[in-house]
Parts: C-alpha cells; structure tokens; sequence
C-alpha cells in the first residue's frame, strides 16, 4: 500500500487545484525552494491521515483556507489516492480514495466519492495501521531537532510513546478503573444479595402472616355469609310480615273508604235537613215572632243538636283510634239525628199552636186596645155613671188592665224575638261544625292515601336495599377471586426468585 496521487483545492497556499503524481511505493523526497509550499503540501497529507486538525472552531477552519487576491475561497478540500492492490485497506478494491472537505461551516470525509463519518475513516485508517495511539508514522519538521534538545524524561516518555507504553498504560489504567467498578459492583450485588436475604426472611414472616390472614379471612367470610343469610331470613320474614299487613291495611282501607262514604252521605242528608229547617225558622221568624213557649221549645231543640254535633265531632276524633268505636259512634249520631228530627216534628205542632195563640193574643189585644179607646170616647158621657168620681175610678181600672196586658204581650213578643235569633246563630254554628267535621273526613282519606304511597316508598327503598346487598355479593366474590390470583402470582414470584437465587 501506498499514495498513488494527492489532489489539493483551497487548502493554505494551493488556490486552484492541483494534482501531484506519480508516487513510488518505497520512498518519495519533496524538494523546493522556501515558499514553494512543502509544509502546506505535508500540512495537507497530515490533515487528512492525522487527528492532529481536530474538533476546530470557526476561526481555525478559516484559517487552513486559502488567502490571497482575488475572491474569498469558501472551501478547501484534500483528496488522497492509496494504491490497495495488497489491500491493507479491506475494501475489496485496487484503490482507496479518501477526500477531506472543510468550510467555514463545514468539515466532511468522503470514503471512494461517497459521503462517510469521522469515526469511520479513522477505523479504515487503523485498520491499515495508521493507529491513532502511535501517531509517529507522521514525523513532522522540527519534530528531531526538538528529539535532540529535549530532556530525558521528555525523551523516555517520547520513546514509551513510540514503543507503545503510553498505550499499554492508558489501557491498564482503563482495566484498573473497569476493577475498581467491578469491585463496586460487585459490594452493591453483595450489599443486594443480603438485602434479597433479609428481605426473604421478611417475606416469610409475611407468608406466615398471610397464611393467618387468609385463615381469619376464610373464617370472616363464613361469619359474614352466616350473618348476611341470618339477616336475609329475618327481611325475608319482615317483608313477609309487611305484605300481610298491606294486605290487612288495604281490605280495612276500603271497608273505611266506604264507611267514610256513608257518613258523607249522612252528613249532607242532616245539612239538607237543617237547610229545611233553618227555611222553616225563618218562615216562622217572619210570620210569629212573639211566640214564648215555642221558642223555649226550640231552644230546648237547638241544646240537644249542639249536644249531638258534639258527641258526633267526638265520635270523629274516636274514629283515629279503633275502627268499633268509629262504627259505634256513627251509630250514635245516627240516633242523635233521628231523635233530633222526631223533636223536630213535635216542636212543628207545638209551634203551630204558639203560632194560634199568638193571633188570639193579637185579636185580644185589639180588643182591649179597642175597648180602651171606648172607654176614652165614653169618658165624655157622664150620664153612664152618677157623678164624675165613679167613671174616672172605673177608666181608671180598665186603663190599667188593658196597659198591664199590652205590656205582658209585648214582653212575650220580644222574648219570643229574642229566642228566635238565638237559636238561628246556634243552628249556623251546627252546621259550621258539621262542615269541619266533613273537612276532617276528607282529611282522613288523605292521609290513607298518603300512607299507602309511604308503604309503596319504603317497598321500592327495600328492593333496592336487596339490589345493593347482591351487588356487595358480586364484589365481595370479585375480590375474592383477585385474592386468589394474587396469591398464585406471588408463590410463581417466589418460584421464579428461588430458581434465580440457584442459579
């Protein structure tokens, strides 16, 4: 192997291109004038074999670029020729040609006209014995002359340089620092191995521990299930118990609805009763308002209805209680009615009578009023009487008879009057009573109603509750089965990390 032709672009002091041939392949001697360019020309052959233009900024590209007149060069570019045919270059070809490209931006190889990286130039290169650990196949000028003026020990590490030693050195310091590491690798897999030790102990305390757990668990899960079929029995019985009850609820609901329906009935028949009644008074207020003894009666009448509409208002709120007394009681204000309406029809007749008497008293007091006012236009007459003392002691008498019984009429009227209006008010507040109670009848079924819907929500919540309750089943058996997987995957672990520890 050896150079067949060096071509150089832009490189120092070569502006245009140039090609320099033939080459021996033992020795080749340079020679020329000062100037002529043999340091560039060696310049250029170590730029592209050495490592000694390497990792350069801008400045020094800028400055193995060629200057002179003219136009700024730009790029700059080696090309060695090697002639393989012994092929220390192990390409498979006769020639090798290495380009070097450099720029103010740029630095490329190029390996047989094709692109091609640092690094693999410089292992081509090694592989032909261009070592980059004995770069002295180099020697460049001034290279001797500083061999002679040096010092022994700048000459001894210069010729461990040559022989390799530094080489030998670097490589042993690197082996030294690679056992170093080993060493400390070797303390952490030892420091590990001990923890993996104390570590396995731990685990079997918890393997232990786990065992005991799953024993307890295994136990709890029986406890529960016992208690979750305890509890399903007794929801199972109360739900039972509830839909009995409903059943119960809902026949003497009907039976009460009807009850309810019934005493309506009742209750507006007595309204339409005292609406004829009330027609009635104040038929009779109109027409005989001076009636005494009937209106006494009819006061009589008015106390037992109010005594009736109480016993009924209590008979209403016995009904809350017990379904027999709300039976009973009703009984009773049907017979408090009936009763009240037999008065009613006796008080009619006695009312009539008053009614008779009134228009006799009237017709009396007209009389009397009649005959007073004789009396008056007789008073004149002296010839009736013997002398004037007897007929005014007679007028006298008459007089006051007549005045004493328009008085006792008048007196009667008024009371009758007043008795009339009494008994009118008491009637209005029957019958204001009698609505409250229909008002609270109504109420009551609203409240049936009320608690049908409450027991239809409390169903609905315990469907629910019994959903919920098989759902925590699923999962609780979910978690289970996840457990058990668990515990497989942990003792494959435990497998797979004893297998390791023999090996």
């Amino acid at each position: 192997m050896h150079i067949k032709q060096i071509i150089i672009q832009g490189f120092k002091s070569y502006k245009d291109q140039i090609i320099i041939e033939p080459f021996s392949s033992r020795h080749n001697v340079v020679v020329g004038r000062n100037g002529s360019g043999k340091s560039n020309f060696f310049a250029a052959i170590r730029f592209v074999l050495s490592d000694a233009y390497t990792n350069m900024g801008r400045e020094e590209r800028q400055a193995l670029l060629h200057e002179g007149t003219g136009p700024a060069t730009m790029s700059a570019y080696v090309e060695i020729i090697f002639d393989n045919s012994d092929n220390r270059f192990p390409t498979g070809k006769d020639e090798v040609v290495l380009r070097r490209t450099i720029g103010l931006k740029k630095d490329e190889y190029s390996l047989d006209k094709k692109s091609a990286t640092k690094t693999d130039v410089m292992n081509l290169l090694e592989s032909a014995g261009f070592s980059r650990s004995n770069p002295y196949y180099i020697v460049p000028q001034g290279r001797i002359t500083a061999l002679t003026n040096a010092k022994d020990p700048e000459r001894l590490q210069l010729l461990k340089e040559v022989a390799g030693t530094r080489v030998y050195e670097q490589r042993r310091g690197e082996s030294m620092k690679i056992i170093e590491e080993t060493d400390s690798k070797r303390s952490k897999i030892e420091e590990l191995l001990r923890y993996i030790e104390e570590r396995l102990e731990e685990l079997e305390e918890e393997k232990e521990e786990l065992k005991n757990f799953q024993d307890m668990d295994r136990e709890r899960r029986c406890l529960e299930y016992a208690i979750y079929h305890r509890e399903q029995l007794d929801l199972r019985r109360q739900l039972d118990e509830m839909d009995e009850l409903r059943e119960k609820g809902v026949h003497g609901s009907n039976k009460q609805n009807k009850q309810f329906k019934d005493d309506a009935e009742r209750i507006t028949k007595i309204e339409l009763d005292i609406a004829e009644l009330l027609g009635k008074i104040d038929l009779l207020n109109v027409e005989k308002r001076e009636l005494d003894e009937d209106m006494q009666e009819q006061i009589k009448a008015h106390a037992q209805i109010e005594l009736a509409l109480k016993d009924m208002e209590d008979t209403a709120k016995q009904n809350k209680e017990t379904k027999g007394r709300r039976e009973y009681e009703l009984k009773n204000i049907e017979m408090n009615i009936r009763q009240k309406e037999v008065e009613l029809e006796q008080v009619i007749p006695a009312y009539v009578n008053e009614v008779n008497q009134e228009t006799q008293l009237k017709e009396e007091l007209e009389d009397a009023e009649l005959k007073r006012q004789t009396l008056y236009a007789k008073q004149g007459r002296s010839s009736q009487f013997r002398n004037r003392i007897e007929r005014d002691a007679w007028l006298g008498t008459e007089i006051q008879e007549i005045d004493q019984t328009v008085t006792t009429q008048q007196q009667q009227a008024n009371y009758l009057e007043s008795q009339i209006n009494d008994l009118t008010k008491s009637i209005e507040r029957v019958s204001e009573e009698i609505r409250n109670t229909r008002n609270k009848l109504e109420q009551r079924k609203v409240n049936l109603e009320e608690m049908n819907n409450q027991y239809s929500e409390l169903k609905a919540q315990r469907d629910k509750l019994t959903d919920q309750r098989k759902e925590l089943w699923r999962e609780d058996a979910q978690l289970d089965t996840k457990l058990i997987n668990a515990r497989e995957q942990w003792k494959s672990n435990e497998r797979a990390l004893a297998s390791s520890m023999d090996k």
